[in-house]
């Protein structure tokens, strides 16, 4: 189903004040097949710093810390870019940016695992007892964990055999899990930065999940009402 609204000639209707040949210059350049490429190189750009950094010492007095936190920094990114792209479809007319939106929900999932691996060697050192038995100790790991598996299935879903195979109904079901995954990043972040009473960052990213996930329920509950109005009269 289109993000955007759908005219009687069964064309999608663009968002008031855009310029059609704006948003079809926009979906050209988005469907171009250099676009993709450019995304996947973007998408690296954080892993090559942090890995040069490392290198090259320049991740501060406590480089472990920078990596963890960075890591993680970058999986909240990603994941609030994943979720922003249907609004952006429906308010732009850039249905294109679909094509982009499995390439940003893998890079979330590439980028928590690199989180918990940097965790499981930089604080853990590759212990797996000792991170077995931590996990359930700190509900902020715990939490953590539970994000992380939770997109687990996402991304072993997230090629065309899938949807094929699971039927389309019970893909987009499966996928929906990215919402609570969502509620479970914030929280982890939130009760990480306890300890330091640190809330500021917390904040904004909490704002920002609300208003993408607020989006939806806002979207869903309207589309709930026009279907019982158009329902005929019993």
């Amino acid at each position: 189903m289109s993000d955007g609204s759908v005219n009687a000639l069964g064309r999608v209707a663009l968002p008031p004040g855009t310029r059609p040949w704006r948003v079809a210059t926009a979906n050209r350049l988005l469907m171009h097949r250099a676009a993709k490429p450019l995304l996947f190189t973007a998408a690296l750009g954080p892993l090559a710093w942090l890995v040069w950094g490392a290198f090259a010492d320049a991740l501060g007095a406590n480089p472990a810390e920078a990596l963890i936190r960075a890591t993680g920094d970058w999986t909240l990114r990603f994941l609030c870019l994943t979720l922003a792209i249907t609004p952006l479809r429906q308010w732009t007319g850039w249905q294109a940016l679909a094509r982009l939106r499995r390439m940003l929900g893998l890079f979330t999932f590439f980028y928590g695992v690199l989180h918990f691996l940097c965790f499981a060697w930089l604080d853990m050192g590759l212990n797996l007892q000792d991170i077995v038995r931590d996990i359930p100790k700190r509900p902020f790991i715990l939490v953590g964990t539970a994000a992380l598996l939770l997109m687990l299935p996402l991304a072993a879903t997230s090629f065309n055999g899938a949807i094929r195979w699971l039927g389309a109904k019970r893909w987009q079901a499966l996928h929906r899990a990215v919402y609570m995954t969502a509620g479970l990043a914030v929280l982890h972040f939130f009760w990480m930065r306890a300890g330091k009473n640190d809330f500021a960052e917390v904040g904004i990213y909490a704002a920002i999940v609300t208003v993408l996930l607020g989006w939806r329920l806002v979207r869903r509950l309207h589309r709930g009402r026009e279907v019982r109005g158009a329902a005929p009269a019993g």
